[in-house]
């Protein structure tokens, strides 16, 4: 006689000993989708069960061992009208731990997150170029001591360490004014590799502006929207991809990579330029009315140049809303996508500010056969990017792609 496994719900037979690996996948898939489902909402056995299908037996099982776990906690209890009350079932935050990691062209960041994604620890240094040796001595010595400032019971639910950083660094010497063979090792070298003799954790690497998109996705608003196309504004802008919840990496990873799109530029009258070049940080921090003001300091997201009232900071928002415009009618034109989210490494009345221009851009273009997009700011900000690293082993271990989540709402 076939028994049923109580926490996959699935039929296996003893006699053929069939199934043993692909019941333990499918029990590791019922648990990451109840980590899943209450990570946004408290939800009690009941509601989880008939969300997903799953037998309330099932679900009992799976919640009393990612219990064990210290995974999840209960809530209050709910009292109804009638019968036993309602107990609501949440992460702990507590659970677990996560590092990210943002390598860029003028800093370097990690940030410690907890099973909620709340950022617990930051550290931060700048530099004039990133080169592999930097970058190393800044992980070889915050990592231990991120990991120290954990509780010693804790160290063990600390799960893993994601980077986001641009890819082929090495090529953009001229751009960031840094030696070409100061960046010529990026070519052949390995995070991997070289994290091994720090720490053991799994290693994850992914583009800087796709693990930003993969931040808004998670713990911002891009849930709100199944399909839409995203732009990060940093020393240089790069874009990401959205489809049916999921962010669409591509066949090499690098979908999305809106920084290349051709785009009008006002300080390029007649010719077309890469939205990289009209619509970027660095543009601003290069500009000579910006560089007398900051007087050799880099133009951070902390920096009080951004309210200073400049009128340099004026025309940048204006270029780079004109740019984007440009750009964004192109994305819509392929993707047909259903909003498209703006944010960037600077403080948020920015931000909004490039928002609303960028919608005045679009209002006065020709979108003629173009269904064009609702326009968002971006909700996570500066640590987009470290924070969307750190979500890279959290999603590893313990979750689903939102795409599959998609089927389970109420």
């Amino acid at each position: 006689m076939d028994d049923k496994d109580p926490l996959t719900d699935q039929t296996t037979d003893p006699g053929t000993g069939l199934g043993g690996s692909n019941l333990s996948h499918v029990r590791a898939h019922n648990e990451r989708l109840v980590l899943s489902l209450i990570r946004t909402e408290t939800l009690s056995r009941a509601e989880i069960a008939r969300r997903t299908g799953l037998s309330p037996q099932t679900i009992t099982l799976i919640t009393r061992s990612l219990s064990s776990e210290g995974l999840i906690e209960s809530g209050e209890p709910v009292r109804g009208k009638v019968g036993q009350p309602s107990v609501p079932l949440k992460l702990n935050p507590n659970g677990a731990y996560f590092l990210g990691v943002k390598v860029g062209r003028r800093s370097t960041e990690m940030i410690l997150i907890n099973f909620m994604g709340e950022i617990l620890q930051h550290r931060l240094e700048y530099y004039a170029y990133p080169t592999p040796s930097c970058i190393m001595q800044f992980l070889s010595r915050e990592i231990p001591d991120i990991t120290q400032s954990l509780a010693r019971e804790d160290i063990h639910r600390l799960h893993g360490l994601g980077i986001a950083m641009p890819y082929q660094l090495w090529s953009w010497s001229d751009t960031i004014d840094a030696p070409a063979a100061a960046l010529d090792p990026w070519r052949e070298f390995s995070f991997s590799d070289a994290l091994a003799e720090i720490t053991d954790l799994p290693i994850f690497i992914e583009n800087d502006v796709t693990s930003a998109c993969g931040a808004e996705l998670t713990f911002g608003e891009g849930h709100l929207y199944p399909h839409y196309g995203y732009f990060f504004i940093g020393y240089f802008i790069g874009g990401a991809l959205v489809i049916n919840g999921s962010v669409h990496a591509g066949h090499t990873g690098n979908a999305g990579a809106f920084g290349s799109l051709p785009v009008m530029d006002e300080h390029a009258p007649g010719r077309l330029v890469q939205l990289i070049d009209a619509a970027s940080v660095h543009l601003l921090e290069s500009n000579r009315e910006c560089s007398d003001l900051l007087d050799g300091d880099y133009l951070d997201y902390n920096s009080p140049f951004w309210s200073s009232g400049a009128a340099v900071i004026d025309a940048w928002t204006r270029r780079t809303a004109n740019a984007l415009a440009t750009a964004i009618t192109s994305v819509s034109s392929v993707t047909d996508v259903g909003a498209i989210i703006i944010d960037g490494g600077f403080p948020a009345h920015v931000r909004e500010r490039i928002v609303e221009q960028t919608i005045d851009a679009l209002q006065r273009s020709d979108t003629k056969g173009i269904n064009l997009p609702l326009i968002r700011a971006g909700v996570i900000g500066p640590e987009a990017r470290a924070l969307g690293a750190a979500r890279l082993p959290l999603f590893s271990r313990f979750l689903l792609d939102q795409s599959v989540l998609t089927n389970t709402r109420g």
